[in-house]
């Protein structure tokens, strides 16, 4: 099923493994290319003492991935499904994000990245579709990150591999096909902790991470009236076709960026959050009271979130459970008619 390699994470890993030769990458299956060809052929390049196979342990991959960078070594590990962090996230929360505060700056883990794909792509049900951003918001210590798109992918994984601190890079594993974009060849970086605003937009602002953003994107075209069909039409009020929708990507989970998401609702006065995790203690939660410290005198309408079902991910029926670009138009329509 998997042919081609999603060439921007394997150019990001290439550029790390040429450019510092202590950069390791492994994890199940990475010889071979990884059930996503996401290594497609760095063992072929680099050899097998750089590039290799882990035994079926998560929790190994971790530790590993610390140890190695303790010592000096850049360290790529690759969790083959978000789902299966949970097994390592005790390495993750209580030795990689500590590691240099317990120590009083002497050691540190900041040269691990670990790599997972995360979220749902159509049929992987309860143990391979999940978003578990939320469960590392709250660490310090550690940066999270997902881009949206190949180009976003490439730069922050190579922030990400060059950071001071430990770093979780979650791929939202429905784009490796479905997102092409022309990702340049050369070397770059994109910040960590930047979120990135894709439409500027004065009546309400949209705020998303990964593969829902593109539901979003859907969404403001049918707001807009674009595409759809006349039993829709009468649907979407006249005076709300107008709104400018401002879109905002988090792209950085932790630290996020407070300042962009706060300057935008105090221009709106209106927002709404969508993401694919169960709605009780998502990432939007933390977004929605941080807007409400900062921004409450400026709301003309209360923060809407958008989310996945607090229910354990569906073996069927996932496009019910993700937020599609309806439910983000209704989001919409209810803010901006409040």
């Amino acid at each position: 099923m998997y042919q081609q390699p999603p060439p921007a994470i394997g150019e990001a890993q290439g550029i790390a493994l040429a450019t510092d030769e202590t950069t390791c990458v492994f994890g199940e299956d990475v010889a071979f290319g990884g059930v996503f060809r996401a290594t497609a052929g760095l063992r072929e390049q680099y050899g097998p003492e750089r590039v290799f196979n882990t035994p079926i342990s998560e929790q190994g991959i971790v530790g590993m991935a610390i140890g190695m960078a303790a010592l000096g070594h850049t360290a790529i590990g690759e969790i083959q499904f978000a789902d299966y962090t949970f097994p390592g996230i005790d390495q993750i929360i209580n030795e990689a994000s500590k590691f240099r505060y317990r120590s009083g700056g002497q050691f540190n883990a900041g040269k691990m990245t670990i790599r997972t794909p995360c979220q749902a792509v159509g049929h992987g049900a309860h143990y391979h579709s999940q978003s578990v951003e939320q469960f590392f918001m709250p660490i310090p210590g550690i940066n999270v990150v997902m881009p949206r798109s190949p180009i976003q992918a490439k730069g922050l994984l190579l922030s990400a591999v060059r950071s001071p601190d430990p770093t979780v890079v979650m791929e939202p594993k429905i784009l490796y096909r479905s997102s092409v974009e022309q990702v340049p060849v050369d070397d770059y970086t994109i910040p960590i902790g930047q979120a990135d605003i894709l439409r500027k937009g004065s009546d309400i602002t949209l705020i998303s991470w990964g593969a829902p953003l593109y539901s979003c994107m859907q969404a403001i075209d049918l707001l807009a009236g674009n595409g759809i069909s006349e039993s829709m039409e009468k649907h979407i009020p006249k005076e709300l076709r107008n709104a400018s929708v401002e879109l905002i990507d988090l792209q950085s989970i932790l630290p996020w960026d407070r300042e962009t998401i706060v300057n935008s609702v105090k221009k709106t006065g209106r927002c709404v959050i969508v993401c694919e995790a169960p709605m009780t203690g998502n990432v939007g939660a933390e977004i929605s009271a941080e807007i409400q410290k900062q921004a409450f005198l400026h709301l003309e309408a209360p923060i809407k979130r958008i989310a996945g079902l607090d229910t354990p991910f569906p073996h069927i029926g996932e496009l019910f459970y993700k937020p599609d670009a309806l439910r983000v138009l209704d989001g919409m329509m209810e803010t901006l008619k409040y």
